[in-house]
């Protein structure tokens, strides 16, 4: 069975059927107790005829004594009691006939036959005693009449006692017989009774049983993952027995759960990829709030050493103007002072050169003007601009060309300011330093050929977190370092705007700083269309100077 509807309407129908059945017992048991009910009534009513019967032949028999013996009475009285005889004997018979026509049992046809024979001889007697009685009645001798009427009653007694006590016995176990078929339905129907009940029970057991205790268990089951499934334990999942109605519920619970399983794992990795995205934003919030206080850091920092590198110029120019103007009127020498005043000036006006280019570098007022150049020509005037410094700090500086010049799109001014402020921060930054060293040579990028320039010296390096060091105002942490911070900045802003890249690193075997260069580089074919008509090379630019 593959459906609720046909379990609970064979459950329904067992039911009417028992119900059916049930009053069908009782029907015909009703049946049955009414028939023998009717049969013992119909043979006790038949007895009472029958005593009346007998009433009225013992009133034919006592007028036929008094016809006879009293001849001058009229014989009315003869006539009511034959008439009275007559009238019972008709209804016993008409009794008899009635009980076989509503009857259809062959005993009780077999019974009417037996009682039709005696029904005759009473009949018979009452004939013969009548024809009698008008037989003795024309005697004359009133003791033969005597007689006669004597043997004609004994005669008359003698058959209709035998059929009387037959008819009446015959009764008599009829109703006997009814009475024994009562109590014998009655202990049948208790017996029925029983069984009946009995196989209800049964019945209803096994439907329990087979239909609804199996049913009411899943529905159970149902409604406890149910409730697993709301309190959160979304792998539940219940068997699909059947093809039924529940099965069909079954398997919709199970798909709602694994729906919900699969929401709940999406919520679930939303919620944890929120979270994750939560956390960086945090790191990252963190992470610039701690950029942030480094800027300040740095700034505060910036304008400190603004005012100390500003000040102390001033401070010496001033003080060789005070001592210029004591001595006014005195033959002294002032070359000195004058000579003092100029380096001072000639530093300050470095520095605010350079706040200058990274103040037009940040507002974008900086105009490029980029042409082909010889990068082993601007590397040598770099080199040659800062020679002075390098003696007076006593450090070896090297130029080293290479093989061969390489010739690159650029603008020659800011790239030689470039190479100029590497060696200056080599110069400041580096202590015990030794040895810088400016070379250049071809190569090839990812994105073609180039010209490396590397700036290398034999100082302490950069160290850990060399990448902020390109921030804007942001420094070594090592002390006595002075400057502004803005130079390695500035550097990496005029590189990438010529299309190349700058990355620092430590010298050759781990030692020392290395400043790295990568420039586009042109080819022959590309040099020869940037170059105009009649235009010179580099290397012709040289030889003509």
């Amino acid at each position: 069975m593959r459906s609720l509807k046909v379990r609970f309407a064979l459950l329904l129908g067992a039911a009417a059927l028992i119900v059916v059945l049930a009053a069908a017992g009782v029907l015909a048991s009703i049946g049955a107790a009414e028939r023998t009910i009717d049969r013992t009534l119909e043979a006790q009513a038949r007895l009472e005829l029958l005593a009346e019967l007998s009433g009225r032949l013992t009133q034919f028999g006592l007028a036929a004594v008094e016809t006879v013996s009293t001849p001058e009475v009229q014989p009315e009285a003869m006539a009511v009691a034959r008439a009275n005889a007559d009238r019972a004997l008709a209804t016993v018979e008409e009794a008899l006939a009635k009980g076989i026509r509503i009857s259809d049992d062959l005993q009780d046809r077999i019974q009417y036959a037996v009682r039709t024979r005696p029904m005759a001889q009473l009949r018979a007697a009452r004939v013969i005693l009548d024809r009698q009685v008008t037989q003795i009645g024309r005697q004359t001798d009133p003791e033969q009449r005597q007689n006669a009427i004597k043997g004609a009653l004994n005669g008359f007694g003698a058959m209709t006692g035998q059929p009387l006590s037959f008819l009446i016995e015959a009764e008599r176990r009829s109703m006997v017989l009814g009475s024994e078929q009562a109590r014998a339905l009655s202990d049948r129907l208790r017996l029925a009774s029983a069984f009946a009940v009995l196989a209800a029970l049964a019945l209803l057991t096994v439907l329990y049983r087979s239909v609804t205790r199996p049913t009411l268990a899943r529905i159970e089951a149902v409604r406890r993952a149910a409730g697993a499934v709301g309190r959160g334990e979304l792998d539940t999942r219940l068997s699909v027995a059947t093809r039924d109605e529940l099965g069909l519920l079954v398997a919709n619970f199970n798909r709602m759960a694994a729906r919900l399983a699969r929401r709940e794992r999406r919520v679930a990795a939303d919620r944890a990829a929120l979270e994750q995205t939560i956390e960086a934003r945090t790191a990252d919030l963190r992470a610039v709030n701690a950029r942030l206080e480094a800027v300040d850091r740095s700034r505060r920092r910036f304008f400190a050493d603004v005012s100390h590198e500003l000040r102390t110029p001033l401070t010496v120019i001033l003080g060789e103007c005070d001592l210029a103007a004591r001595s006014a009127g005195r033959p002294v020498d002032h070359g000195p002072a004058f000579a003092t005043i100029r380096k001072r000036a000639q530093r300050l006006k470095l520095r605010v050169e350079d706040l200058l280019r990274v103040a037009r570098s940040e507002s974008g007022a900086i105009e490029l003007d980029r042409r082909p150049v010889g990068v082993a020509a601007i590397l040598a005037e770099a080199v040659d601009n800062s020679a002075s410094e390098a003696a007076r700090r006593r450090v070896a500086l090297v130029f080293e060309p290479g093989p061969r010049d390489v010739e690159a799109m650029a603008d020659p001014e800011w790239l030689r300011q470039v190479v100029e402020s590497l060696l200056d921060n080599a110069f400041r930054h580096a202590a015990g330093l030794g040895r810088v060293t400016v070379a250049l040579e071809p190569g090839t990028t990812p994105r073609g050929p180039a010209a490396i320039v590397t700036v290398t010296d034999d100082g302490p390096g950069f160290g850990a977190g060399e990448e902020v060091l390109f921030e804007r105002f942001r420094r070594g942490d090592r002390p006595g370092e002075s400057g502004f911070g803005i130079g390695l900045a500035l550097a990496r802003w005029i590189v990438e705007q010529h299309a190349g890249a700058i990355a620092l690193g430590a010298g050759p075997g781990g030692t020392g700083a290395r400043i790295r260069l990568e420039l586009p580089a042109l080819d022959a074919a590309d040099a020869g269309r940037a170059r105009s008509p009649g235009q010179p090379s580099p290397g012709q630019k040289d030889d003509a100077a």
